[in-house]
């Protein structure tokens, strides 16, 4: 075992550290933008068209940010790196023609025939269906119906608005009005895309497909949708207009003051405007003010406009802070004492939507963004209280007084099968996968390892120990959870790197211990999908393809664009090396190459029941000094790192995102772990 950390990673962790501060807010905090895929700039291009607003669009600048990322093929991905798929390429497609481009450009020659080949419009989820009935472009009667008189069942009914996760809370609510006007607006720019239909037109029965056994959740669900479609036509005016009263109301409270716009998500307030609009709104204040929040997510350069799908600040400063603290900036630093200042005031201090199912005296929690009162999170609360432990506030007995009320909130939404979920607590009645608006895989909002592996990490910080009731649960619940290779199941982060180091670090900062056969099996795991290159990389298509799990699986190189075959910024194919691609491994990332030490440096630490003189000698191993080696050399002369790919799940299968912030301060405590266990010092407590 090395004697100490090399002087190079010492010299690493202080450049790291500067880079950080230089990114930091004079108001003490850090807001790292959030890298999505193209469909927020074809929603937003699609919104303002339909609004009779095209100026608003600023056609010229979206039209640049959609084609620099049109693949080879015609179609666009999910993620760089990744394939066509149905739902951007039509997307894409559609908006490009309303930015202006003739329906003969190559560019829309291309996309329309890989929309084509993957099945064109028919293929779309509901979402993408809906979007196009709104402009006269699929049939209103295929889509199916999301009725408001929904938002009138109690919460002791067997179905009601509490059974789903946040997220869709926010995007179903606004389409039950949406649904009950069924707007039309052909727009001029683009009256007709039958060329997107298998056929060529859009007339044909497109009812959505029915499970081939009779007696399934799937069939029962699209039973009702017909029943639901022949009672809307009685008159039961009275009972629909309270139901439409409500969905106002609710929405309406939800974009107030302590609010950056519905759910501070772009999809809530995408469809909170049209909603609002079509209630007869537009004049009213918060409708105006959800007009600003909406505009407020666009950014980019002059030549590339971005649209965010929110803002991260809460969440990105509870990770830099934390990072940064544990490497070995003091807690009296004044930096540091007015982020954490910054975080205590964005303490949440109103009961949102989680009062609904579950019982606490007192407001609090953290959300993930400026401004988002109804929605603090599980998960973000126990990455704050993280930060909070380890640093120093300007009122003292404000930050342990915070982080003890925020430990007994997060303790009270551990779910029955004894793990965390994201928002709420027990939001997974399977059924509701199969209702037919609900084909986005994001309806319910289960526990899952990765928030459970930091819940146990926060606990342990906390003081809580292995005979608690909540820990014991929640280590029950993950290794239920454990993979049969070893690996833990990714839900926010992409994707067994992400799962398998959470838990991982969990694990050890409980004191479990790290020698155990089941705990080796996830290290051999981790080690067993290290990169050729020192590093480890996984790619989103692991939430398609099972097989892709920790990298080496299929890996979809972005098409060139250039006359000589240059790639775009978007995908950076040609970072992997030839033997990397013939592998089909994933490029390497510094934010899952630091995850991975992290998991690997979790099963060097000392526990009750291993000493640490054994479990240490982990440090020799070569894939933690190759781990190490890829981080020094990859690192840039600023202290920082980049990456061009999506590590961030929203959505599985339909939404990855890129943390910004992820690539710059996970490095940093990855090294801070190895220079420690180095010098014979235990983990961050």
């Amino acid at each position: 075992m090395p004697a100490s950390a090399s002087p190079n990673v010492a010299d690493a962790i202080s450049r790291a550290q500067q880079f950080l501060f230089s990114r930091l807010d004079p108001r003490g905090f850090w807001e790292c933008e959030l890298i999505v895929d193209s469909t927020v700039v074809c929603d937003y291009v699609l919104y303002y068209h339909w609004v009779g607003q095209p100026e608003k669009a600023q056609n010229d600048r979206c039209r640049a940010h959609i084609l620099s990322r049109q693949l080879a093929d015609g179609g666009w991905p999910q993620f760089p790196g990744g394939p066509s798929e149905i739902a951007a390429t039509i997307k894409g497609y559609h908006a490009l023609r309303l930015t202006g481009l003739p329906q003969s450009a190559p560019e829309l020659v291309r996309a329309r025939e890989r929309a084509l080949a993957l099945g064109g419009i028919p293929k779309l989820h509901t979402f993408g269906k809906l979007y196009l009935a709104m402009c006269g472009l699929f049939p209103w009667e295929y889509c199916p119906l999301i009725p408001a008189e929904m938002m009138l069942l109690p919460t002791s009914a067997p179905f009601h608005i509490y059974k789903m996760s946040s997220w869709t809370r926010n995007l179903v609510v606004p389409l039950t009005v949406i649904n009950h006007y069924k707007p039309v607006r052909v727009l001029p720019a683009c009256p007709s895309l039958d060329e997107l239909y298998p056929g060529g037109t859009q007339d044909g029965d497109w009812s959505l497909p029915r499970s081939e056994d009779t007696f399934t959740w799937r069939n029962l669900f699209l039973a009702l949708d017909k029943l639901g479609r022949v009672l809307n036509h009685l008159p039961v005016d009275l009972i629909r207009q309270r139901g439409l009263n409500a969905a106002r109301d609710w929405m309406l409270a939800r974009v107030g003051p302590g609010s950056d716009g519905m759910g501070a998500i772009f999809p809530g307030m995408l469809n909170t405007l049209s909603a609002l609009e079509l209630l007869g709104l537009k004049d009213h204040p918060l409708f105006i003010k959800e007009v600003k929040d909406f505009d407020g997510l666009v950014r980019g350069e002059a030549d590339d406009l971005r649209v965010a799908p929110c803002y991260s600040p809460v969440w990105d400063t509870a990770i830099i802070a934390q990072c940064l603290a544990d490497s070995g900036v003091p807690a009296s630093d004044p930096r540091l004492q007015k982020v954490a200042d910054w975080l205590l005031d964005r303490e949440i201090k109103i009961k949102g939507d989680w009062a609904e199912t579950v019982s606490f005296p007192e407001a609090t929690g953290w959300a993930f963004e400026f401004n988002n009162d109804y929605y603090p999170d599980v998960d973000d609360t126990f990455q704050v209280v993280l930060a909070l432990r380890v640093l120093s506030a300007s009122d003292e007995a404000r930050r342990h007084a915070a982080t003890k009320r925020a430990m007994e909130w997060c303790r009270t939404f551990q779910c029955k099968e004894g793990g965390f979920a994201a928002f709420d607590r027990d939001i997974t009645m399977a059924c509701l996968d199969q209702v037919p608006f609900a084909d986005h895989n994001a309806i319910l909002d289960p526990p899952c390892s990765d928030i459970t592996g930091r819940a146990l990490e926060t606990l342990a910080k906390s003081g809580y120990t292995r005979d608690d009731p909540v820990v014991r649960r929640a280590l029950d619940f993950v290794w239920r959870t454990q993979e049969a290779d070893g690996s833990w199941f990714g839900r926010w982060g992409v994707n067994y790197i992400y799962g398998t180091s959470h838990v991982l670090r969990g694990l050890a900062l409980i004191g479990e211990d790290m020698t155990q056969p089941r705990v080796l099996a996830a290290r051999d795991w981790l080690e067993q999908h290290q990169n050729a290159d020192g590093g480890w990389g996984e790619s989103c298509w692991t939430y398609h393809d099972d097989q892709a799990r920790g990298g080496g699986a299929p890996f979809f190189a972005v098409g060139s664009r250039g006359p000589n075959g240059e790639l775009p910024a978007y995908g950076e194919s040609a970072a992997l090396s030839p033997e990397a691609s013939a592998k089909g491994e994933a490029p390497s990332t510094s934010s899952q190459t630091a995850w991975a030490l992290l998991g690997l440096l979790a099963c060097a630490a000392p526990s009750s029941s291993s000493p640490l003189s054994a479990p240490c000698s982990l440090l020799d191993r070569e894939s933690v000094s190759r781990g190490v080696k890829y981080l020094l050399d990859q690192q840039q002369a600023d202290g920082s790192w980049h990456y061009p790919w999506f590590t961030g799940t929203g959505f599985p299968r339909i939404f990855y995102l890129k943390y910004t912030s992820y690539q710059w301060a996970w490095p940093l405590l990855a090294l801070t772990w190895y220079r420690n266990l180095s010098e014979g010092k235990g983990l961050p407590q």
